[in-house]
């Protein structure tokens, strides 16, 4: 008789942040460092779940150099992401949380639902392309689009810019985001830039102009 057993919200929150990380990295291993960081633990807890990771083969762990997902390991990842930002979606668009507060909400509810309840709510919601803050929802066969990497610190003075995604998740950023009317979806121009002040100034769609720092600018994906 074989006992399945089924991996802890601590294994999926670590794959489902490495997964993700392995996403910005342009390197093969995503750096111990940036683990820990990302979720809040010391170098010396992260490096411990590496090594009890590797021996459940859900990622391969190099001293010193870091991480890679095993195709296990990035399916669940991927399921998990996929989890959060459909919940994500549901909390503002049916519940009507601020897209401010959903995210540790997610985090909770993520490890409890079904997978028949999930894709039930993927149809409810219409089969969203994107959770509220921009980020690709993947697909249930793990398919995910690929964001665009300019942000909108880097976009030509004059060109007029559609914004994706926010990259800041905190709480903090996104009601200052919101305030500002920075949502995915809105055409942005910048108009000038200021490299003494480091800022830059900004046509927001048909509204006033206004300022923003180069360190908030950067956490904003646009394309065009």
């Amino acid at each position: 008789m074989f006992i399945i057993v089924m991996p802890s919200a601590t294994v999926e929150n670590y794959l489902k942040c490495i997964l993700m990380l392995s996403m910005e990295c342009k390197g093969a291993e995503v750096p111990m460092g940036l683990i820990a960081n990302s979720l809040g633990v010391t170098p010396g807890t992260a490096t411990s779940m590496m090594k009890n990771l590797q021996r459940e083969k859900w990622l391969t762990y190099k001293s010193r150099k870091g991480v890679t997902l095993t195709a296990s390991g990035k399916k669940l990842g991927m399921r998990m992401i996929r989890r959060h930002r459909l919940l994500e979606t549901f909390l503002v668009e049916t519940l009507g949380l601020d897209w401010s507060e959903i995210h540790d909400e997610a985090e909770e509810l993520e490890h409890s639902i079904s997978e028949k309840v999930l894709e039930r709510l993927d149809v409810f919601l219409g089969n969203p392309q994107h959770d509220p803050h921009g980020h690709p929802i993947p697909t249930k066969g793990g398919v995910i689009r690929k964001l665009p990497q300019k942000t909108l610190l880097d976009s030509l003075l004059g060109k007029k810019m559609k914004i994706e995604s926010i990259l800041d998740q905190g709480s903090d950023f996104l009601k200052f985001a919101q305030k500002k009317g920075l949502m995915p979806g809105k055409m942005i121009t910048i108009i000038k830039r200021d490299k003494m002040a480091d800022t830059i100034e900004l046509q927001l769609e048909k509204k006033s102009k206004f300022s923003l720092g180069f360190k908030s600018a950067e956490k904003i994906l646009v394309s065009g």
